[in-house]
C-alpha cells in the first residue's frame, strides 16, 4: 500500500534527542502515520508520516497497525510502506523502533481507499477517520492529565469560607474532623490528633490565594472531582484559557502534569482445564477421582472457574492432579461476543411474485449496482433480504445489514440466526469495548458471515464482502452530526460497494428523497429499471408525474472530491417495487381526529374520544396497541403560576424537562440536552410561590394519564429512559412479545422498522410536534415517522386501525399520510425543493461554530462569512445562533453554506477558513447536514 504523491520532504523524525546503535545488517525502517496532532494540510502533506526502524524479529506489513514511541508518549499508527533504507538527509541515530504490533493486515487496499475519500469527502484527518472507524481501545494513545497537588487541595476556592467544614481542605482528607474540637473541649480527644489538624490548617494558612480567575475555575473543579484529576482536553473544554491557568499552577506547585498511558483493549484469556488420561492413577484420593469424572462425563475439557464451580473445589487440587500428570491448565482466548437466546431453526418461507421477482433481480446482480427496494410496511421486505444473503454465504462471501436503531437490532438478530445461525454477528456501540474488540476481530477472519450493525458498522472490515444492505433507509440515525467526520452511512456505503464490486440494497417504505430521485432520474435517462411488482403501486403512472420534476443534475463541485469521488447514481441503479402486504394483508386504515373539535364538544383529555374507546376495546378484545409521542419525559417545561418563571437549564437556553419515575420516587429536572439534574422545588426559585404547574406532555405524563384512566391496561414504557442498560430493548420487547402488556408506550424508536404481528391499534397522541419545526426536512420527516408508526398495525391476523391526533388536519403531510401515498407526496416536496434549490437539487455545507465565549463565537461567524461571500457562486446564509444558542455551557453560531452543483463552485480553502478561528472557537464542517436546528 502507498500514497500516491505523498511529499516525505522535510521528513520529521518523533524524537530528535534519542540515541541508538542500529544494525548495518538487520535494519528495516517503515513509514508510519502516527494519530498525532496535525491540522488537515499538514496531514496531506505527510506531515504525521514518521520514519521508524523494525526491531529484530517484529514483522511489519502495509496496513499493520502499530504502537510507537512518540516524544514522551506512546502513540498508535499505521504502517504506510517498508523502505530498503533511510532517506540519507535523516541521521539514523534519531530515528526510534517500532514498539509492537496491534493488528496485522488490517488495511486493504480497498479499504485504505474508502478511509481517504471519507477524509476528504468530509474534511477530516485521515488519522480521524481511522479513529472512527476502528472499534475503541484499538487506537490508544497517551493522554496529558492535571492533578491536584496537597498545596493545591488546601488553597480556598469558596469566597465566603468561615468554618473549617468548608474548606476544600476537609474534602481530601479521609474522615471530617470538625467535630473533633468539641470532644477536644469535653477531653474525649487526644492532643496529637487536635495537633495534626492544626498543623494542617497552619498549612492551608501558608498557602497564598489564587487571584487569576481562570486559575481559580480549575482548582475549583479539580478540588469538586473526588480523585482532584481531570485530562487537559476536559479543562480547556470547561475554562476558555485553560493553558495559561494550568501553566500558572504548574509555576507555584499547585497541580502536577503528567502522562496517562494508552488503555488499549486486549483479548481475554481464560484458564481451560483439559482430561489427559483415560485411566485413574491408584494414589489419587476420593475427591481427585470426582472431580476427573465430572471432568469426563462433560467432555474431557471445562474451563476452570466452571469446573471450580460445579465441584465446589480449590485450585490447589488442580495444580495436584497437573503433577501426577491427568489434567492439563492452558491459558486460552475466550470471545466476548453479545449474548442471545436460543433459537429455533427458521426455513425460507414462500415468497408473493412482487418478492420473487425482486429477489430474482438482485440475484442476476453481478458487481456494483444500488437497489431501490421500495416495498410498503409488512410487505416482507426482510425475508427478500434473507434469501439474497442465503447463496452468498455458501459460495464464501459475507453480508452487511445496517439498521439505524441499536433497539431494532435484536429482533433483526432473532431473525437472521434462527435462519443462519453462528455465522451471524452483531456490531453497535451499546456493546463492550471488549465485545466490539472481539467482534472485529472476528470479522477479519474472512468466514463467509453477516454482519448486522448501526451506524458505524459500515467500517465492518469483511473481506470477501458480497452484498451491503442499509434497511430503513431513510433515517436521519445514518448521519453523524458529530464528533467528526460528519459521515452519512449510505454514502460510505455506495463507495464501499463500488469498491468491493458489491450490490447495495436501499430497503424502506418511504425512501428518502435523495434515493427516490436518483432511480427515477436514472430510469428518466436510460428508460432501464428493475420493476418487480407492477401492481398496487400503479408504478407507472406515478413514475411519469415523478418525472415531471426536473431531474437533479449530477453532484460534483469544481473539486475532484465531489465530481469522483462520490457515486451518487450509480451506473446501474434499479427500483424494485414492493406494493402488497404479505398474505395480501390491508395496509391499516389511517383516522384523523382534529383535537380542535374535541375542545369544542367539551373532551378535554389529552386523548380523544375514539382513541379512548379503542384502549378501551384492546382488553376486551386481549389485544395489542402502540402509542406514540413526540417526546419522553413528563412534561415539556415547568412554569411558576405567579409570576410565570419557567426553570431552565444553568448550561443550555432550554427549559429543564420534569421527569417522574415512578410514586414514591424523587421529582426530577432534567436537561434532554446536557443531562444536567437537579430536584424539583417545592417554590418557585423567583418568587417563592409554592404554584408550579407541568407544561406539555411526555412518555412518563401519557403513561400516568393512561394508568388514571384505563387501570386495567398493562402497560411498558419504551423510550431512551427506559432502555439505557444494556439489553434492555431485548427485555422490553420480548415482554411486550409473550403478552405480558396490552399497550407499548414510546417515541421515536417505536417507528423503526419493528414486527409485531400482535398489534393491532397504533395511536398518534399529537402529530403535531413532528410538523412545525424550522427545517426544510420536517414534511419529509413527518411524513415517514407517521407513516412507519403506522405500519406497525395490522401485521398479523387481525385488521389494524391507526389514529392519529392533531390540530392541524388540513395539512398537506397529515393528508398523504391517512391514504398511503407516497407517490403525490415525493412529488409536492420535490417540487418545493428544486424551487429553493435544497437537497436532493441544491447541496448544503454547515459549518457549527461554538465557544465558552459568547462574543467571541460571534465575531468569528461574522469574520467567516464575511470571508466566505467573496464568492459569488456561493449562497451564504447566516451566520444565525443555532436554534439553541447555548448547550453544555457552548455558546453556537452556525453559517449555512448553498450551492447549485452544476455551476461547479469553487470550494473554500478549508485550512484558511480554520485560520480564522482563535483557539478558543471549535469549528466543525458538515458536509450535507441533514439536522440544521
Amino acid at each position: 500500500m502507498y500514497i500516491n504523491d505523498l511529499n516525505l520532504s522535510p521528513l520529521v523524525v518523533a524524537e530528535p534527542g534519542e540515541s541508538y546503535q542500529p544494525s548495518a545488517t538487520l535494519n528495516r525502517w517503515v513509514e508510519v502515520l502516527v494519530d498525532c496532532p496535525g491540522t488537515a494540510t499538514e496531514v496531506e502533506k505527510g506531515a504525521n508520516i514518521y520514519i521508524y526502524r523494525l526491531p529484530s524479529g517484529l514483522e511489519v506489513k502495509p496496513g499493520d497497525i502499530l504502537n510507537v514511541p512518540f516524544g514522551a508518549q506512546h502513540l498508535t499508527g499505521v504502517a504506510i510502506r517498508l523502505l530498503f533504507k533511510p532517506p540519507v538527509d535523516l541521521p539514523l541515530e534519531k530515528i526510534r523502533d517500532v514498539e509492537d504490533v496491534i493488528q496485522k493486515n488490517f488495511f486493504r487496499d480497498s479499504y485504505w481507499t474508502l478511509m481517504e475519500r471519507i477524509s476528504q469527502y468530509y474534511y477530516t484527518q485521515i488519522i480521524q477517520v481511522i479513529r472512527t472507524a476502528l472499534p475503541p481501545g484499538l487506537l490508544g494513545r497517551s493522554q496529558r492529565r492535571i492533578r491536584l497537588t496537597v498545596a493545591g487541595a488546601a488553597v480556598s476556592t469558596n469566597t465566603n469560607i468561615n468554618a473549617l467544614l468548608n474548606t476544600p481542605l476537609m474534602r481530601v482528607v479521609r474522615e471530617s474532623y470538625s467535630w473533633l474540637i468539641k470532644f477536644y473541649i469535653f477531653n474525649t480527644i487526644e492532643n496529637n490528633y487536635l495537633i495534626k489538624i492544626l498543623a494542617l490548617l497552619n498549612f492551608q494558612s501558608l498557602v497564598a490565594k489564587v487571584n487569576n480567575k481562570d486559575a481559580h475555575k480549575i482548582l475549583q473543579l479539580l478540588q469538586q472531582q473526588s480523585d482532584g484529576d481531570y485530562s487537559f482536553r476536559y479543562l480547556q473544554n470547561q475554562v476558555p484559557r485553560a493553558y495559561q491557568a494550568v501553566r500558572e499552577l504548574l509555576r507555584r506547585g499547585l497541580v502536577e502534569s503528567y502522562l496517562e498511558p494508552p488503555q488499549l483493549t486486549k483479548p481475554k484469556f481464560e484458564k481451560a482445564v483439559t482430561l489427559v488420561t483415560s485411566t485413574l492413577e491408584p494414589d489419587l484420593t476420593t475427591r481427585q477421582r470426582e472431580i476427573l469424572e465430572v471432568l469426563r462425563r462433560r467432555g474431557g475439557e471445562l474451563w476452570q472457574s466452571e469446573l471450580l464451580q460445579i465441584c465446589n473445589a480449590s485450585s490447589s487440587i488442580m495444580k495436584t492432579l497437573v503433577q501426577k500428570g491427568c489434567i492439563v491448565i492452558e491459558e486460552r482466548e475466550v470471545l466476548r461476543t453479545e449474548q442471545s437466546p436460543s433459537l429455533a431453526q427458521d426455513r425460507p418461507k414462500t415468497l408473493n411474485a412482487a418478492q420473487t421477482s425482486a429477489l430474482e433481480t438482485i440475484q442476476t446482480l453481478n458487481g456494483f449496482a444500488q437497489v431501490l427496494l421500495h416495498g410498503v410496511t409488512g410487505s416482507g421486505k426482510t425475508e427478500v433480504y434473507l434469501q439474497a444473503i442465503a447463496p452468498l454465504l455458501q459460495i464464501g462471501k459475507s453480508a452487511l445489514v445496517l439498521v439505524p436503531e441499536i433497539g431494532l437490532t435484536p429482533q433483526l438478530t432473532d431473525r437472521f440466526r434462527a435462519r443462519f445461525g453462528n455465522k451471524v454477528r452483531v456490531y453497535h456501540s451499546a456493546l463492550s469495548e471488549g465485545e466490539r474488540y472481539d467482534t472485529w476481530r472476528q470479522m477479519l477472519l474472512g468466514e463467509p458471515q453477516v454482519v448486522i450493525g448501526t451506524r458505524s458498522a459500515i467500517f465492518a472490515p469483511l473481506p470477501n464482502l458480497g452484498l451491503i444492505i442499509l434497511d430503513e433507509e431513510h433515517d436521519s440515525s445514518f448521519k453523524q452530526d458529530s464528533p467528526i467526520p460528519t459521515y452519512h452511512a449510505r454514502t460510505v456505503a455506495q463507495w464501499r460497494a463500488e469498491l468491493e464490486n458489491c450490490p447495495l440494497i436501499l430497503g424502506s417504505a418511504t425512501p428518502s428523497l435523495e434515493s427516490w430521485l436518483s432511480v427515477k432520474e436514472e430510469d428518466a435517462g436510460t428508460g432501464r429499471r428493475g420493476n418487480a411488482g407492477k401492481e398496487g403501486h400503479e408504478d407507472t403512472e406515478n413514475l411519469s408525474q415523478t418525472l415531471s420534476v426536473s431531474p437533479r443534475p449530477p453532484l460534483c463541485t469544481s473539486s475532484s472530491l465531489f465530481a469522483s469521488d462520490r457515486p451518487p447514481f450509480p451506473a446501474s441503479s434499479y427500483y424494485l417495487s414492493l406494493p402488497q402486504r404479505i398474505n395480501s394483508r390491508p395496509l391499516p386504515p389511517v383516522e384523523i381526529v382534529d383535537m380542535r373539535e374535541e375542545l369544542q364538544q367539551g373532551n378535554r383529555s389529552i386523548f380523544s374520544r375514539s382513541l379512548q374507546e379503542a384502549l378501551q376495546q384492546l382488553k376486551e378484545r386481549q389485544q395489542q396497541g402502540i402509542l406514540f409521542i413526540h417526546r419522553r419525559g413528563h412534561s415539556t417545561f415547568v412554569s411558576c403560576r405567579s409570576c410565570g418563571y419557567v426553570l431552565e437549564c444553568p448550561y443550555c437556553d432550554v427549559s429543564l424537562s420534569y421527569h417522574h419515575t415512578e410514586e414514591g420516587a424523587p421529582e426530577l429536572l432534567r436537561c434532554h440536552y446536557c443531562n444536567y439534574t437537579r430536584s424539583h422545588p417545592k417554590f418557585c426559585p423567583d418568587c417563592s410561590s409554592p404554584y408550579l404547574k407541568f407544561f406539555g406532555s411526555g412518555t412518563q405524563r401519557i403513561t400516568q394519564e393512561l394508568t388514571r384512566q384505563f387501570p386495567q391496561l398493562r402497560l411498558i414504557r419504551f423510550d431512551s429512559d427506559t432502555t439505557r442498560n444494556k439489553g434492555a430493548h431485548r427485555t422490553l420487547l420480548t415482554q411486550f412479545a409473550n403478552g405480558e402488556a396490552d399497550l407499548l408506550v414510546g417515541t421515536q424508536m417505536l417507528t423503526k422498522g419493528l414486527d409485531l404481528p400482535q398489534v393491532t391499534l397504533v395511536g398518534v397522541v399529537a402529530a403535531d410536534g413532528l410538523l412545525h419545526l424550522s427545517d426544510y426536512r420536517a414534511s419529509e420527516r413527518a411524513f415517514q415517522t407517521l407513516t412507519q408508526v403506522a405500519g406497525r398495525a395490522g401485521r398479523g391476523d387481525d385488521p389494524g386501525r391507526v389514529i392519529i391526533q392533531t390540530y392541524t388536519s388540513e395539512h398537506p403531510v397529515i393528508e398523504a399520510v391517512r391514504s398511503h401515498d407516497y407517490h403525490s407526496f415525493s412529488q409536492a416536496e420535490l417540487e418545493q425543493r428544486q424551487a429553493l434549490n435544497y437537497p436532493p437539487y441544491g447541496r448544503l455545507i454547515l459549518l457549527r461554530l461554538s465557544s465558552l465565549d459568547a462574543v467571541q463565537v460571534q465575531n468569528t461567524a461574522q469574520i467567516i462569512a464575511t470571508a466566505l461571500s467573496a464568492n459569488e457562486e456561493l449562497e451564504i446564509l447566516g451566520p444565525a445562533p443555532a436554534a439553541i444558542l447555548r448547550v453544555a455551557n457552548r455558546y453556537r453560531w452556525q453559517i449555512l453554506i448553498k450551492f447549485a452543483p452544476e455551476e461547479l463552485p469553487q470550494l473554500p480553502d478549508w485550512e484558511q477558513v480554520r485560520s480564522l478561528c482563535p483557539q478558543s472557537v471549535s469549528l466543525t464542517i458538515d458536509v450535507d447536514p441533514l439536522n440544521i436546528m
